[in-house]
């Protein structure tokens, strides 16, 4: 129900408006059948990776980028978090203005991002998943009231059939064009891998399909897609659409009840965005200033960003900012997807390696997806329509392609060969419990590694190798297969089991 709170969101029913306004009904509904199964295929295959590594998306970057590489990648989902908490809290504080009013827009801007903060400060499982459980059947039947008084009150009957007024020139056929826009959004591949690591590895195929694949998108982009260019129709938005006509016209048809759907609508979506933001917030501070930064700073400072964002001419520069995130991403998830297919098994213990000890610094992989990144980037900014239409989809195949090429010929891999792993010293690397000698307390065999910095290489977890800088130094000086076993303490089982710290 957590991940689900991205079913809602006004952005999935202006997309498909705004769309169909361009290109036509029937191309766009084209386009976005065919966005279900990309994204429901991708979906399946990076949930099921996920659920198997438990890893989060930071984590999985360091595989592929090297620990410095992946520096940007928390960043970059940041930031794309609070653009889009941006959005959807100002659609919350003008639906207030409009109908309540008396207070200053930028009291309601403080008041939309507030309502938030709580529901995210304790995690998924604490308020996430059963506030948007509740809320969930709200959202669907609210729609749906909508729809029945649309229309009830103007004739809809050709609204399948609606085609723009006049031809607009495309860089690509209209089906083709629609389901570029929404490969725009693969940075929900990025939300995928922090949501789908808390699943059961026995339920993967089911929640593969129904919960992060193709079923979901169904729901997200095809279902919420008719709706919006339904209520676009039938409010007779002819091209004018804007989130702003949207839900002034769901006020108009139900009154409070409509303002009651439109908080429903933007508070569920924003659990998720404020999830993602904090999350990658936190993982960022962590790894520049080698400090842990607790979960309610992390949420409280991505609510006050938000808020100064929203203070801003934000449409001036929000859009071009996306779209340079957007070429990242799509890197990312390329680079992502031709990991995944070249080793399922991982790297060792049927795992791939992400300890901070045992990456290198930089791969092979990191410079693919700034090269292919900043490829995208200039197509997008000095390629006219045709460039602005295809960087996208580009910068995807071409950073598959380019990671895919240089894995296999070069068969250079950012893991590094030292010797002494605490995951060799035990029978099951999941339910044996190991010591950290900074912190004192006990992590699963994973999560563990040995710190060469201190004689006897006693052990270290995950989170204290992080924030350890002559760590990190003597473990570049101890690649050496030779010396394993060598002056090694054994681990210490605990019977005190802490969450694993990466979770």
């Amino acid at each position: 129900m957590s991940w689900y709170s991205l079913v809602s969101g006004m952005f999935y029913l202006v997309t498909a408006a705004t769309l169909a306004a361009v290109v036509g009904t029937v191309n766009t509904l084209t386009g976005i059948v065919l966005a279900c199964v990309v994204f429901g295929v991708l979906g399946m295959l990076f949930s099921s990776y996920a659920t198997k590594t438990g890893l989060t998306m930071a984590l999985i970057s360091q595989r592929l980028f090297g620990s410095a590489g992946a520096l940007a990648a928390p960043l970059i989902l940041a930031a794309t978090s609070i653009y889009y908490a941006v959005f959807e809290s100002s659609m919350i504080a003008h639906a207030f203005d409009a109908t309540i009013g008396g207070l200053d827009i930028r009291v309601w801007y403080a008041v939309a991002v507030a309502m938030n903060l709580p529901l995210v400060m304790g995690g998924i499982r604490r308020w996430m998943d059963k506030y948007n459980a509740i809320l969930l059947p709200v959202y669907w039947g609210g729609l749906l009231l909508v729809v029945f008084l649309a229309s009830a009150k103007t004739d809809t009957s050709g609204w399948i059939d609606s085609v723009p007024a006049e031809p607009v020139a495309l860089a690509a056929p209209g089906w083709l064009y629609a389901f570029f826009i929404y490969l725009g959004v693969l940075v929900l591949m990025m939300f995928t891998m922090d949501f789908a690591r808390f699943g059961k590895p026995k339920d993967a195929k089911t929640n593969g399909f129904f919960v992060f694949g193709p079923f979901f998108y169904v729901l997200v982009y095809l279902a919420n897609g008719i709706i919006g260019i339904f209520i676009a129709y039938a409010a007779g938005m002819d091209g004018n659409i804007s989130t702003t006509a949207i839900v002034e016209y769901m006020i108009a048809l139900l009154g409070g009840w409509g303002l009651f759907l439109v908080w429903v609508t933007q508070a569920r979506i924003n659990t998720a965005n404020f999830y993602e933001a904090s999350t990658n917030i936190e993982a960022l501070f962590l790894r520049v200033f080698r400090r842990r930064l607790p979960r309610v700073s992390a949420v409280l400072l991505c609510g006050v960003i938000t808020y100064l964002i929203m203070l801003t001419d934000v449409m001036s520069y929000v859009l071009v900012a996306l779209a340079w995130q957007g070429a990242f991403i799509a890197s990312w998830v390329g680079i992502m997807l031709v990991h995944i297919l070249l080793h399922p098994a991982g790297d060792k213990h049927g795992l791939p390696e992400f300890r901070p000890g045992r990456v290198a610094r930089f791969s092979i992989g990191a410079y693919v997806w700034i090269f292919t990144s900043l490829l995208g980037i200039g197509m997008f900014q000095f390629g006219g329509w045709v460039g602005s239409t295809w960087s996208t989809p580009l910068t995807f195949i071409g950073a598959a392609l380019l990671y895919g090429i240089f894995t296999k010929r070069i068969n250079h891999s950012p893991v590094l060969s030292r010797p002494n792993d605490p995951r060799d010293e035990v029978d099951d690397i999941w339910e044996t419990f190991i010591e950290c000698h900074v912190c004192e307390n006990s992590y699963v065999a994973v999560e563990m590694d040995r710190d060469p910095s201190k004689a006897g290489s006693p052990a270290i977890c995950t989170a204290c190798a992080t924030v350890s800088s002559a760590f990190v130094e003597a473990c570049h000086r101890d690649i050496d297969p030779g010396r394993v076993g060598a002056g090694v303490t054994v681990p210490t089982v605990a019977k005190e089991r802490h969450a694993a710290s990466y979770e």
